[in-house]
């Protein structure tokens, strides 16, 4: 990585780290509609993992996701910031899970190749500095063939509210972190990923379901 990517990097570990004890509470309207989108994503999740099979959370955060991951997985999870790991392992062990829930950057991921059967993210790479770097180390620890879902929210493609938040995106990022104009579609299709669907979940295109295929050897055949 480049100087100025561990730069950005430790910027937004240290503003997470800033609003980790309040994250949830600053949350709790918007969660009124993402609790249901949570729950349909792991959802899907639990169909492309075999039971017994590895998953990865990349991003866990406060370990909001933890409550609808697929039983009979073994799961494990990351995120940058040290007060958020602790919150989520307090969450995985009120909630029974005997998960693995470490510090780690999604674009320096903590795993050998060929990890886990499946990678998972919420809202996670519109704050990566480098979200494609981030995006190849999923695909380097997802298996040949396994799956990479995400839940994002990016740029809307209603020309006015796009030009909109593009011109509030610096404030957002200064104050709470994440980009809000990011074009996560194809960041994951310059990542390498091949994109089997993108799902639009509304308010001008902004909140999108991604999921996306690690190609295999036989694909070049």
């Amino acid at each position: 990585m480049s100087i100025d990517n561990i730069r950005e990097t430790a910027a937004i570990r240290a503003r997470y780290a800033r609003i980790a004890p309040l994250y949830d509470l600053m949350e709790i309207l918007p969660e009124w509609r993402f609790r249901s989108w949570r729950r349909r994503f792991w959802r899907q999740m639990e169909e492309r993992v075999p039971h017994g099979g590895r998953a990865l959370e990349v991003g866990v955060g406060t370990g909001k996701n933890i409550p609808y991951w697929p039983q009979g997985r073994m799961m494990s999870a990351v995120d940058l910031v040290p007060g958020m790991v602790v919150r989520a392992r307090r969450r995985a062990g009120k909630l029974g899970w005997d998960a693995s829930i470490e510090e780690g950057d999604a674009q320096a991921l903590p795993f050998p190749d060929n990890s886990f059967d499946a990678a998972a993210a919420t809202f996670v790479f519109c704050s990566v500095p480098d979200p494609v770097l981030g995006l190849r180390e999923l695909a380097r620890v997802v298996k040949a063939g396994g799956t990479v879902l995400l839940m994002e929210h990016v740029r809307s493609t209603d020309p006015l509210v796009g030009k909109l938040m593009d011109f509030f995106n610096p404030l957002v990022v200064r104050l709470m972190g994440p980009n809000i104009n990011r074009d996560t579609v194809a960041n994951v299709q310059a990542a390498g990923l091949e994109i089997l669907k993108v799902e639009d979940l509304g308010l001008s295109g902004i909140f999108k379901f991604i999921e996306a295929r690690v190609p295999g050897d036989d694909d070049a055949n």
